[in-house]
């Protein structure tokens, strides 16, 4: 099994409303418009904006066979969004059944923003 890490002063993690309105589109097509994103600081990365499945056209994705694990957060998988073509392969993860430390996110997506545009518009 592998190991399980909990968020700490070393690798803090937290979750918290991203105020602002989150769009997600591939070329000019809206794969996602929220004003409901979560936003994930972990450790010195950049912030993620987890974006609620409600707020997803799921008919522009496809799941795939990809996975990939986080100590901290859990099992990944994976999307493919389809009007990007090659570059929208698995550019798309959700933690379907987060570790207790990231609950907030279980039904949230999140977007590789070198495969998709995500743009903030402050309100």
């Amino acid at each position: 099994m592998a190991e399980k890490k909990i968020p700490g002063p070393d690798h803090p993690i937290t979750v918290g409303k991203n105020p602002d309105r989150v769009v997600v589109k591939a070329g000019e097509q809206v794969i996602a418009d929220t004003r409901d994103a979560l936003s994930l600081q972990e450790a010195s990365y950049p912030a993620v904006q987890y974006i609620p499945r409600k707020d997803v056209d799921l008919t522009l994705l496809e799941r795939t066979e990809h996975r990939t694990y986080c100590p901290y957060k859990g099992d990944a998988s994976y999307y493919s969004v389809l009007p990007a073509g090659a570059a929208g392969v698995n550019a798309v993860w959700t933690y379907e059944q987060p570790y207790d430390a990231v609950a907030d996110i279980r039904e949230y997506l999140a977007f590789y923003p070198d495969r998709v545009s995500i743009e903030i518009i402050a309100d």
